[in-house]
Parts: structure tokens; C-alpha cells; sequence
């Protein structure tokens, strides 16, 4: 019975940094200095083809990354992990359509608030990273398929991630140049929360390790 609910306990912390993650994505992109990384691809699409919400677009890019990871593991597949980032991908698209929503009036006027919004939304995301990392239950796809790599040619994790971050803002500034003829998808911002959120995660991680041990277990420790 403890198990179980410990687990519980992991899903809830998982669930409510997932929430984060989408409000600081949605805060991030509202700041209109670019967005994160991981969302330069579907918000780049976004722009070009509105008809998809944000949500709709990180939704779709998260379910091709879930069949390349379906080609990059090893066989037998987890199909469980496989099928909790799938119900995940559309918690999350849906979760950052909400924001977007709460936030559609946050129309910043001066570049100074823009970057009080995009500094925000960093620390929000690093915040949301921060559980998702310690509930250590499921990965989001973008994570996962850094795994995937890692795994399939046995790279580090860490130089995986940088290029996977380059990559995928490098191809959101190719949609946006080659449909919008602008780099409205990426800007500083995104160069911003990828070399600011990992820190802070990182941070944070060490920092509250006594907050950390309350949240899994209850209980506060030392340390």
C-alpha cells in the first residue's frame, strides 16, 4: 500500500510540473522574444500554419517523436513508457492551449517587460523540470528521444541534449525564414531559456533537496 501511494505521490508531482512546463512555455512565447527549444518546431508551424493551436502542433511533433523512439530502441520496446508519453503529449499540448488562452491579453509593450516575462517563464519551466525530474515516473517524448539516441549510438546524455536543442531551434529558424521570412519563432529568447533553464534546473535540484525529500517521502531531511 505505501508503494502504491509513493508512486501516486511521483505522478501528482509529475503531473503539476507538466502544468508548469506548459504555463512557462506559454509565458515564454507571449514574451515574443522567440520560445524554448523544445517548442521552436511546433510554434514555428504554428505561425505558419494557424489553423493548429500551439497545443494541437507540440501535440502532432510530440507523436513523431514518439515513432522515431519506436526505431531508435532497442526491441522489446517498454510499450507502457511508450503509451504514458502519449497520454502525457496531449496533456501537455491541451495544458499549454490553456495558457495561451489565460495569457491571450499579455501583450508585452516595452522590450525590458518582454524579457521579465521570458526570464519568468524560464524559472516556471525550471520549476515544472525540477518535479518532473525528481517523480523520476515518465519522460515527455523530447526527453525521451534524447534517451533514445543516447542508447542507440551510446552518447552522453548532456552533448545529446545541446545538439538536440540546436537542432530543433536551428529548424524552427528555417520554417520561419523560408514561409514567414522573419525569425518570429526564434529569437534570443529561445538562446536564452536553452543555456537558462538547465542551469536553474540544476539549481534548484541541489538547492532544495530537503524540499525534495518532503515531497517524495513526507518527510524533511538534512543535508
Amino acid at each position: 500500500m505505501f508503494k502504491k501511494f509513493n508512486l501516486l505521490r511521483r505522478y501528482v508531482l509529475f503531473i503539476f510540473g507538466l502544468f508548469l512546463n506548459a504555463i512557462g512555455v506559454a509565458l515564454i512565447t507571449k514574451a515574443n522574444l522567440g520560445t524554448s527549444p523544445i517548442a521552436a518546431i511546433p510554434y514555428s508551424l504554428s505561425l505558419v500554419l494557424p489553423h493548429f493551436s500551439l497545443g494541437q502542433w507540440t501535440i502532432i511533433f510530440s507523436m513523431l517523436l514518439i515513432i522515431c523512439q519506436i526505431f531508435l530502441d532497442k526491441w522489446p520496446l517498454n510499450w507502457v513508457q511508450l503509451g504514458w508519453q502519449t497520454i502525457i503529449s496531449f496533456i501537455f499540448g491541451n495544458c499549454i492551449d490553456w495558457a495561451m488562452n489565460c495569457l491571450k491579453n499579455l501583450n508585452p509593450v516595452f522590450y525590458w517587460q518582454s524579457l521579465l516575462y521570458l526570464l519568468l517563464g524560464c524559472l516556471i519551466i525550471a520549476g515544472g523540470a525540477y518535479l518532473e525530474v525528481i517523480a523520476d515516473v515518465v519522460m515527455l517524448p523530447g526527453d525521451a528521444f534524447v534517451r533514445a539516441i543516447c542508447h542507440h549510438w551510446t552518447y552522453e546524455y548532456g552533448q545529446v541534449r545541446v545538439c538536440s536543442d540546436i537542432s530543433m531551434s536551428l529548424l524552427g529558424a528555417i520554417i520561419c525564414l523560408v514561409w514567414l521570412h522573419n525569425l518570429k519563432g526564434v529569437r534570443e529568447g529561445t538562446l536564452i531559456s536553452a543555456l537558462l533553464v538547465g542551469s536553474l534546473v540544476k539549481l534548484l535540484t541541489k538547492k532544495l533537496q530537503p524540499l525534495t525529500s518532503w515531497l517524495l517521502t513526507g518527510k524533511f531531511k538534512t543535508f
